[in-house]
């Protein structure tokens, strides 16, 4: 249990610096980036189910794959909304 603990601290630190990362670089508020990418689920599906491999990667990757992500992600829901 411990160990299952430690495992999810880490990821929780990595997410919490993954989107203070995108947020400096979109200039936006983290707070309001967390809201958007909460909205489309990509905390769990992005950032939480890819740790294994975008925690070894450079603060610049992890910023522009989550805004490029957000972007992408965002689109698609607007466009099921509509219709298209």
């Amino acid at each position: 249990m411990a160990n299952t603990l430690h495992i999810n601290t880490k990821i929780m630190e990595f997410v919490i610096f993954a989107i203070e990362c995108a947020a400096q670089k979109m200039r936006i508020p983290a707070p309001l980036l967390y809201n958007r990418l909460e909205k489309v689920n990509l905390i769990q599906h992005y950032l939480v189910e890819g740790y294994d491999m975008l925690h070894t990667q450079s603060k610049e990757y992890i910023a522009d794959t989550l805004i490029e992500a957000l972007e992408n992600w965002e689109t698609h829901y607007n466009n099921k909304e509509k219709g298209i």
